[in-house]
């Protein structure tokens, strides 16, 4: 029996569309993503509300839908921000690099020591950033210091009122894994209470924002921080 010529283009159109997404789900699963922010351990570099962008063949292209790694790519660096899940609880959470296998950690009163060496820290003022945190966050006590991690600088949030692990270690990275810690110090669950994290579980590195949606201004995007890049 002959199929109609109408149900022929249906069929074939819908198995285009069928294609298309399937292409679309290995895509995100192995080459780039994006994901939703929604806590502030990363103030004021990442924002409650931004989506960013992730590149999840950064450290090695991997077999959809696994961590299966076809290729090693490059290995992690100080400063990075990454995404993976938590050796806690599996949630995705987003953070930086800050210390490489082989590297001893220290943190004395916020300061942190790689090698018992210490960063390079200076007091700075508020980033434009600080206008897009969340009400609560800006009606808290908060300090801005630039920090000197790796190749480059970065922002780090202090809340001076908040009760937070400011002190800890020396620990030494094992080999293959990873120190992480949020840029909003005293707001991040990290390595400090989770440990270290295995290479082989970082799903990517995060390095622009896409968009972003304000909550607290009835999810109005905040045109500065469009496509914008993360230090």
């Amino acid at each position: 029996m002959k199929l109609p010529r109408r149900l022929l283009i249906e069929i074939a159109a819908n198995k285009s569309l069928l294609l298309f997404f399937g292409l679309m789900l290995v895509f995100r699963s192995a080459v780039a993503d994006w994901m939703v922010v929604p806590t502030g351990s990363m103030n004021p570099t990442i924002v409650e509300g931004d989506r960013i962008l992730v590149d999840k063949a950064a450290y090695g292209l991997r077999v959809p839908f696994t961590n299966v790694r076809l290729t090693h790519g490059g290995d992690p660096q100080r400063g990075d921000i990454v995404i993976f899940p938590s050796p806690k609880d599996s949630m995705t959470l987003v953070k930086r690099v800050v210390g490489l296998p082989g590297d001893t950690i220290t943190m004395r009163g916020e300061r942190l020591y790689i090698n018992g060496t210490p960063l390079d820290y200076a007091s700075t003022q508020e980033p434009a950033a600080d206008n897009e945190l969340p009400i609560a966050t800006r009606g808290e006590q908060r300090e801005y210091f630039s920090e000197a991690l790796g190749d480059a600088t970065h922002s780090i949030m202090v809340l001076p009122r908040r009760s937070a692990m400011r002190s800890f270690g020396p620990v030494t990275v094992p080999t293959g894994q990873y120190f992480m810690m949020g840029d909003s110090r005293d707001n991040s669950e990290d390595s400090r209470y989770f440990g270290f994290v295995p290479r082989e579980t970082i799903v990517g590195r995060a390095h622009r924002v896409a968009y972003s949606l304000d909550a607290d201004r009835w999810y109005k995007p905040r045109g500065d921080r469009f496509f914008s890049r993360l230090n």
